[in-house]
């Protein structure tokens, strides 16, 4: 009988247990605080421009070969500074050149390269003296900013910064004040531009093609500037 008794007593403290530490986990939950989200960004220039320039006989009306429409656009690319070795390189490795037939004994050639420049006067002059040579097909393909990201976190910083200022205005009215973080979120940062990945069919023309002359520079191209975007969600405690 005493060993019953002693039986009960023990559920009964393990029941008493059990119900305060199931209460003071409740408290804990109950505990008041604010969540709030920040969202920071930023318009930058592209400074990565990549042009697709198609090389083919066909513009020539096969007056002139591939490989000799390659070596004037090597000499005009190197005359405004290009770096030919680290700017342009076949878009199509694995293929040399295409063909196209278009009678039974005629065949036409073409190449696909892709020009790695940096700002926008650069590409204007590159479209308007490879137009010049006969080398008309200039595609604008994809706009980069070279330092994305390490500007995202830059942003996640000024986001949490924003967090917290919003969340002491909110809490201001209450005659409360704001403790400290007891979580933070890091929502995915955003890249947004009208050529923020490939964007193929998109065609810029020098004016060199209505004047006809070195005389006359390129018009000047702006393109569209590159939004990028950090969102942060901050929980504080409320005081």
């Amino acid at each position: 009988m005493k060993h019953f008794t002693l039986i009960l007593f023990a559920f009964a403290t393990l029941s008493s247990y059990s119900q305060s530490d199931s209460y003071s986990q409740s408290e804990k939950n109950d505990t008041a605080y604010l969540e709030t989200t920040a969202v920071k960004d930023s318009l930058v220039v592209p400074d990565r421009i990549y042009l697709s320039i198609i090389v083919r006989e066909k513009d020539t009306r096969g007056k002139e070969s591939v490989e000799v429409l390659e070596q004037k656009m090597e000499e005009t690319l190197k005359s405004i500074n290009i770096d030919i070795e680290k700017q342009l390189f076949l878009s199509d490795a694995s293929s040399n050149f295409k063909k196209y037939f278009l009678k039974k004994k005629d065949v036409l050639k073409e190449k696909v390269y892709s020009l790695l420049i940096y700002d926008a006067i650069t590409a204007g002059k590159v479209i308007m003296e490879l137009e010049l040579i006969g080398v008309s097909n200039v595609f604008l393909t994809k706009t980069e900013y070279s330092k994305t990201e390490d500007l995202k976190i830059e942003l996640k910083k000024l986001a949490v910064i924003k967090a917290k200022k919003q969340a002491n205005i909110m809490v201001e009215p209450l005659g409360q004040k704001i403790g400290k973080a007891v979580r933070l979120s890091d929502s995915n940062s955003l890249v947004t531009s009208a050529l923020s990945g490939n964007a193929s069919g998109i065609v810029i023309r020098g004016t060199s093609s209505i004047y006809g002359s070195r005389a006359y520079q390129p018009i000047s191209i702006d393109f569209e500037k590159i939004k990028i975007e950090s969102a942060v969600s901050v929980r504080f405690e409320l005081k």
